[in-house]
């Protein structure tokens, strides 16, 4: 039992959600003490700051000195929460050099979740090599390698599926993809329940392409 910061450690499924959106979008600052998330999504700014509990102003900055690049950011200091986050895997500039994230079992699956809101991507086409056949794809996104292998290993000893990593030339990224036959064993595990905590426009998205499936099938 962790004392109480501004956070309220506890594990839920929204907890475990809020950890995927840090793990992708999120930053520990320096100084030991603040917590930082930025995405390009306001839904997803203020979920983050559902799950959490907490009542920061989200804010708005450009990166790059872009001013049509706009995201949304959030920022909060607990220091008991900062070194919960450190214990559970990340770390300062964890982006190219993040490992594993200890998430308890039973919400291994929010947490996903989470990640895939974060930094993941779905996108499905009409094979034109073969008539009546709709593609899918479900990929996972990070610039880690270790951490990417990391995801791929964690899903494979829960579902059994494999997914195959590539590295993406323009920002080296690595992307964990699962084609259609893994994604139809995956998806429903990501969205076991219409009131799980997600991204609207995303499982929009996917419930529009699993309907299509459905009626090629």
């Amino acid at each position: 039992m962790y004392p109480m910061g501004k956070v309220n450690i506890k594990w839920s499924p929204e907890f475990a959600y809020a950890i995927g959106l840090i793990t992708t979008d999120g930053n520990l600052s320096p100084d030991g003490r603040h917590v930082n998330f930025t995405t390009k999504d306001k839904q997803l700014a203020k979920l983050y700051c559902k799950c959490l509990g907490i009542n920061n102003k989200i804010g708005r900055k450009a990166r790059g000195g872009e001013l049509e690049k706009k995201y949304y950011g959030v920022q909060f200091g607990d220091v008991i929460f900062y070194r919960f986050l450190e214990k559970l895997g990340l770390t300062q500039r964890k982006s190219k050099t993040m490992g594993g994230v200890k998430i308890p079992t039973a919400f291994l699956f929010d947490f996903l979740r989470g990640h895939f809101d974060g930094d993941g991507t779905f996108y499905s086409y009409w094979d034109p090599r073969w008539r009546s056949s709709f593609m899918f794809y479900t990929v996972f996104i990070s610039a880690s390698e270790q951490h990417i292998h990391w995801v791929r290993d964690t899903i494979h000893e829960a579902l059994k599926i494999k997914g195959h990593i590539t590295k993406n030339v323009n920002n080296s990224a690595y992307q964990l993809k699962y084609a259609k036959s893994e994604s139809l064993k995956l998806l429903p595990k990501l969205y076991y329940d219409n009131q799980a905590v997600c991204l609207l426009r995303k499982r929009v998205k996917i419930t529009a392409a699993l309907k299509v499936n459905r009626q090629a099938a």
